[in-house]
């Protein structure tokens, strides 16, 4: 059946639903209210005629008074004669004393006398019912000269109160006629506005936005609202629970996903980090992954589903790779998807990454104690970059509802730009990094677009609740918004945004599992390439080369455990890898320098013959070589100051199918929430640390093998895979809300 004419037929239904009961009833009133009309109207007549009886007779009483005297039977006719013109006066008698009438008018009737007869009217005993129709009788007292002569009857007709009756019936029912065709169109149409209003409200509803715009409106609805909301949230945690005990998550089960949800939909991912990087080398152009946890999340998401991955090329072949479109299909040795270079100049990159991005909102959002730095001119080129890959992004958009999944900091405007462009696109924005409190986030000159170009998303994800919780204050704090605690969305410009968590994790299986080296050949290339004695246990931290990863306290907590524990010296050395990253900003120079100053200090106290406590490497390792590192280590650090979610604790927990080695981890990262099993330590305690790293080289093998083996459980099941699949199942059920009410609003 056609919308429009269902929606028809239900108007004409719920029309007559309400009107027929109002005819009804003001039918039963019209009944109730006429006959009682019609007392009133007889009633306020017999005052009426009894006030224009005593006036009469006042007005007669001289004139007549004196011809009575004069007993001038003529002249008295004649006065009564005229008296009785007005044509409610019928006839006109007098009595005397002895009640004998002794003159009266030819119209006076035969059955009235000079005693007031009793009336048939049980209302009035004025009230009497001749042949010729209903009368109102009076007899008044006549005054000569103060002394009573007799009375005057007067004797009127009623049937003008019987036309004013009918008149009065038929005015009465034209009013309720006109009252309840009156009543009814503004019934009806605030019956119409109503379900309008609350048809719109279910629209809204359904796409996630609330009942109304505003709590004040619409109250007496919100505990309808308030059950179906709580239905949802139940059908839908009963359905991720299921989804969880039922679904292994894979490439395979993601493919599914998306060829299921997304049939036909376009995906495209936007960085500033590119997941593969060609630079020119001695022996030509070589191509370098980068040392990221966003691109080794987004990287495994993007193999599954193929799509267009936008970013900015930085590498110095870049340029000599690309097609004509700035395109380059990757991964070189098998092309599962394709990237899209960006380019940006010196200047633009120093204002917008290094500038903005990493003096400004990094040091904001990470709890380091390093006091961030905000420029203007680095603010305008902000803009710009987000401006231009928002550009690229509609570009390379194939439809009008592609999904985006912009990544991390650097775009935070970019969600806003996007829905101007495309505003029927599923925007999903997620902050690798954490959300500082809103004290903190105030200090950002520009925290109000910030937080606006971020409320451009359709989902805004976080690593943890914590961060999600920091986030809604920080908006409720600097924002005009309305915001829905209990499902964590914020209404915003026209806009609704869901705030939630999804933690990140690794790809599992990891994609050398089938061809990775043994752990005791790892164990033993490793000792034979740095010279470490086959006694010597190993401790491993990866790291870029970041004030917020904690490895000059990670230092600080080695030497301790040797201070502490010298029997330790000769045999634990530990193996510091730390990718060089913004190495152009004077912040990161300095923490460069005090790592290797610290590193040269530890090595000169407790080095002794071929000995090295500390073995720093500054330099790029690819992945797979530093999966063999973790497959050697028997401890690895993750000491962060502050961290999102830190994906080095979970690399190292999927390396060891062994099911030995031992993680200890800041309780300042967001894996520290996942990984109950690891040795977690605050960073800042540099002896509780030193003792943490000594418990863990010291473990009984069955207890490192209980540990490892319940977080490989957790890593295995809360994969990359499943974290994507969690925030595309999100939006699919956003989309096809979206959907559902064009339809209805058809």
């Amino acid at each position: 059946m056609n919308l429009r004419k269902l929606w028809s037929s239900r108007s004409l239904s719920l029309t007559l639903r309400f009107v027929i009961p109002l005819v009804v009833f003001m039918i039963l009133l019209a009944y109730v209210v006429v006959p009682l009309v019609d007392k009133l109207t007889l009633r306020w007549s017999i005052r009426d005629l009894d006030m224009r009886s005593k006036m009469i007779t006042n007005t007669l009483q001289e004139p007549f008074g004196d011809l009575l005297v004069q007993g001038n039977r003529m002249k008295i006719n004649t006065l009564f004669r005229r008296a009785i013109q007005d044509e409610r006066l019928l006839a006109l008698g007098y009595c005397d004393d002895q009640n004998k009438l002794l003159y009266n008018t030819p119209t006076f009737p035969n059955s009235i006398g000079c005693s007031l007869p009793k009336s048939s009217i049980l209302e009035s005993p004025a009230l009497i019912q001749l042949p010729q129709g209903l009368v109102h009788v009076a007899v008044n007292p006549l005054l000569i000269e103060g002394v009573q002569s007799g009375s005057l009857v007067l004797v009127h007709d009623m049937s003008f109160v019987e036309r004013r009756s009918s008149d009065t019936r038929k005015y009465i029912l034209i009013l309720f006629a006109v009252l309840c065709l009156v009543t009814s169109f503004i019934t009806v149409f605030i019956a119409h506005w109503s379900w309008r209003g609350w048809m719109k409200g279910v629209r809204a509803l359904l796409r996630g936005d609330g009942l109304t715009k505003s709590k004040s409106s619409g109250s007496e609805l919100q505990p309808l609202v308030s059950d179906l909301r709580a239905l949802l949230r139940t059908i839908d945690a009963e359905r991720r629970i299921a989804d969880d005990v039922t679904l292994s998550w894979n490439p395979e089960t993601l493919r599914n996903l998306l060829y299921k949800q997304f049939a036909g939909e376009q995906i495209i991912v936007v960085s500033n980090r590119e997941p593969y990087i060609h630079v020119k080398g001695k022996d030509g152009i070589q191509i370098q992954r980068p040392a990221s946890g966003l691109v080794t999340a987004v990287e495994a998401v993007m193999r599954a589903c193929s799509g267009i991955w936008i970013a900015h090329g930085g590498g110095t072949a870049d340029h000599d790779v690309v097609d004509k479109n700035d395109h380059f299909a990757v991964p070189p040795e098998h092309p599962e998807y394709m990237l899209r270079r960006i380019w940006l100049t010196r200047e633009e990159e120093q204002g917008y990454y290094y500038g903005f991005a990493n003096e400004g909102l990094w040091p904001l959002c990470h709890i380091a104690h390093v006091r961030p730095i905000f420029r203007t001119s680095d603010w305008k080129q902000y803009v710009a970059i987000n401006q231009r890959f928002a550009d690229a992004v509609v570009q390379e958009s194939d439809r009008e509802d592609p999904v985006v999944l912009v990544q991390d900091y650097h775009f935070a405007l970019l969600p806003r730009m996007l829905r101007k462009a495309l505003p029927k696109a599923t925007i999903i924005m997620f902050w690798h990094i954490p959300w500082p409190n809103p004290e903190s986030f105030g200090i950002c000159p520009w925290r109000e677009e910030l937080l606006r170009g971020m409320l451009g998303s359709t989902i805004l994800g976080f690593h943890t609740p914590f961060h999600c919780k920091n986030f809604l204050e920080t908006v409720d704090r600097y924002l005009e918004t309305r915001i829905e605690q209990a499902s964590s969305t914020i209404y915003h410009g026209g806009n609704l945004t869901l705030v939630a968590d999804y933690p990140i994790s690794i790809q599992w299986p990891t994609p050398w599992q089938d061809s990775q080296p043994s752990i005791t050949t790892c164990r033993t290339e490793i000792r034979q390439l740095l010279k470490i004695d086959k006694d010597c246990l190993i401790g491993l931290g990866v790291d870029r080369l970041d004030y917020t990863k904690g490895i000059l306290e990670r230092l600080r907590a080695v030497e301790c455990l040797l201070e502490s524990h010298p029997e330790m010296i000769g045999r634990f050395c530990f193996i510091q890898i730390a990718a060089p990253s913004r190495s152009a900003l004077e912040e990161y120079q300095n923490f460069d320098a005090s790592v290797r100053a610290l590193t040269t200090q530890i090595n000169l106290r407790f080095s002794k013959e071929s000995y090295l406590p500390v073995h720093l490497k500054v330099e790029h390792h690819e992945p797979v070589d530093v999966n063999r590192y973790y497959r050697a280590a028997d401890v690895c650090m993750v000491t962060s100051l502050h961290d999102g979610m830190n994906l080095v604790a979970k690399e190292y927990v999927a390396a060891r199918d062994d099911e030995r080695g031992v993680l200890i981890l800041s309780r300042f990262t967001g894996a520290a929430h996942e990984l109950y099993e690891a040795l977690i330590v605050n960073p800042y305690h540099i002896e509780q640390t030193a003792d943490a790293l000594y418990q863990a080289l010291t473990m009984p093998e069955f207890e490192q093998q209980a540990r490892m083996r319940s977080m490989r459980s957790m890593v295995r099941d809360f994969n990359v895979y499943r974290w994507a699949a969690r925030m595309l199942l999100d939006a699919a059920r956003i989309r096809q809300r979206q959907k559902l009410s064009e339809k209805i609003g058809m």
